[in-house]
């Protein structure tokens, strides 16, 4: 998975993307905040039911 810079780059288009994919999804909890990355990756993972490892692959692959 990227690192938090290039995440936060690219965080609004992936994060539509990830709304499209997983319509479940609310702008709560694909919100991106400083020093809050592993929450929000965290709430993803409850929220979608995947791994750590899983929700990395489907990030990198939008």
């Amino acid at each position: 998975m990227k690192n938090l810079t290039e995440l936060k780059g690219d965080w609004n288009e992936t994060k539509g993307k990830l709304k499209q994919k997983f319509a479940l999804l609310t702008d709560n909890d694909v919100l991106l905040t400083e020093g809050k990355k592993d929450e929000m990756l965290g709430r993803l993972q409850i929220k979608l039911g995947t791994t750590k490892e899983e929700l990395h692959k489907i990030i990198s692959e939008l």
